[in-house]
């Protein structure tokens, strides 16, 4: 059984390799290129710059050009490769002048500390949450979620194509996810503080949490254990923040800027094309010309709460793993639909708790993680990555309904209808998805296809939500 896991890890690794070989964000499109820059400009920053210039305007630092907008634990990380790539070649990182650089050589030492970040976080997380979820509810699956985790085609294609870490924060995600189905919550507590001091989007999964782990402080026998139990995670979390956070927490300017560069209102509700409720009903009524960005915050924040809150409080009312697992896709699925500034790549947030919710809803799941995949097709075209899209999804394909037919052989026969449905939403994305590659929209609406491929994703993740809402609440 091990030498399956590590064929599975091996396999998972190669595809990565196999993918960093294509084009990434921003490639050849100067000046402002793209996340790939990004990730290289932060390195820059962190290793020629004092730890508390990093998030502030200055003559080294234009906040203009791919400025810091993640948390502190995303910085370090910066500052660890940045040191790195100074040993190899300063000319990667040096100040100002290594800015747009494109070498083979460079885009080979970034490619590879994704893949180092997928072998050092990455893999041991998801071989941890499989092992977990397989103890927690003797489903007796934890090979498949581990290929299926291992092998998802959105994740791959954003970081080890596209190029970001998110490998990191899902890591970390995962390893807190696993820790709590294990019983270990002053773990979860401090893997999660992680995952969210690595990227700001991890608020997504912060109500489950919290709902979860407040819900076991109120469960135990005497007050004393109650009060020692929460303190005990409070503490947790407010030491990792602090530590974290140390730089910036002697100055409320200082950490206010922080803040103001993890939560920029002035860059509006959405950007691009995205395949959320805000940028769908923008089709109609236009929000940025009626609506100025802070009240289309608040209205933001409440919609997000009227949708999240009720599975949350029955997940504290009524805690269960199974629960935590289901509230954890529908508030994810609810903040995507809803919250303020969501960007496309964050519909990774959904995903891997999908995945986990494998072992009860097979079919479905396979279809929503298609959907993922196939919402985020107008980035994926951008960056000149169809074609290693298309061929990761029918791998992907291939082994989901191979774990599928072999853990599920009965299914079939009493799941026609839902079979019926997948199947035209099916035919329907990859007609949708063929025809914008083959059909040049008119001049009058350039964006006519990201708009209607965001609108039919919207779409299915409001009916997911729909539907994680009956089955959490049945």
């Amino acid at each position: 059984m091990h030498s399956e896991m590590i064929a599975a890890i091996f396999g998972a690794l190669a595809l990565r390799s196999i993918i960093s070989m294509n084009s990434y964000s921003g490639f050849n499109q100067a000046p402002m290129f793209g996340d790939y820059e990004a990730q290289r400009h932060w390195q820059e920053v962190t290793i020629n710059l004092d730890v508390k210039q990093w998030y502030t305007n200055s003559t080294h630092n234009d906040l203009q050009y791919w400025g810091l907008d993640y948390p502190p634990l995303t910085a370090y990380h910066s500052y660890l490769t940045g040191r790195v790539a100074k040993l190899l070649n300063y000319s990667y990182v040096e100040l100002h002048t290594s800015r747009g650089i494109e070498t083979k050589e460079h885009k080979s030492f970034m490619r590879l500390t994704v893949l180092a970040a997928d072998i050092l976080v990455y893999m041991p997380a998801i071989i941890a949450i499989s092992v977990c979820m397989d103890l927690a509810f003797e489903k007796n699956l934890k090979h498949h979620l581990l290929v299926l985790l291992a092998i998802y085609p959105g994740q791959i294609l954003i970081d080890n194509g596209h190029f970001q870490y998110n490998n990191i924060s899902l890591g970390f995600l995962a390893l807190a996810v696993a820790a709590l189905l294990c019983n270990r919550n002053y773990i979860a507590a401090f893997t999660f503080t992680l995952a969210l001091n690595y990227k700001q989007m991890e608020l997504y999964h912060a109500l489950p949490f919290f709902a979860y782990l407040l819900s076991t402080c109120f469960s135990q026998n005497s007050l004393r254990l109650f009060v020692t139990k929460l303190l005990m995670i409070a503490t947790t979390v407010l030491a990792t923040f602090s530590i974290l956070w140390y730089p910036w927490l002697g100055s409320v300017d200082a950490t206010a800027q922080v803040l103001h560069r993890l939560f920029p209102l002035g860059r509006g509700v959405f950007e691009d094309k995205v395949a959320n409720f805000w940028c769908s009903i923008n089709v109609i009524y236009k929000l940025k010309k009626h609506i100025i960005n802070h009240e289309m915050a608040l209205i933001c924040i409440g919609t997000t709460l009227l949708a999240v809150l009720p599975t949350n409080v029955q997940l504290f009312c009524r805690r269960s793993k199974y629960t935590f697992i289901l509230t954890l896709f529908n508030t994810a699925a609810a903040f995507f639909l809803f919250s303020f500034q969501v960007h496309e790549k964050s519909i990774l947030l959904i995903s891997l708790p999908s995945i986990c919710l494998f072992a009860w809803w097979p079919k479905e799941m396979l279809w929503f993680l298609k959907m993922s995949v196939f919402s985020m097709t107008p980035l994926l075209k951008k960056d000149n990555l169809i074609v290693p899209t298309c061929a990761l999804m029918i791998i992907f394909h291939l082994i989901f309904m191979c774990s599928y037919f072999e853990t599920n052989q009965n299914i079939m026969i009493r799941k026609n209808r839902i079979r019926s449905i997948i199947k035209i939403s099916e035919i329907l994305m990859i007609s949708i998805l063929f025809a914008s590659l083959i059909i040049e929209p008119p001049a009058r609406y350039p964006d006519i296809w990201p708009l209607i491929i965001s609108i039919i994703s919207c779409a299915h993740i409001f009916m997911f939500l729909v539907w994680g809402y009956v089955k959490q609440f049945t």
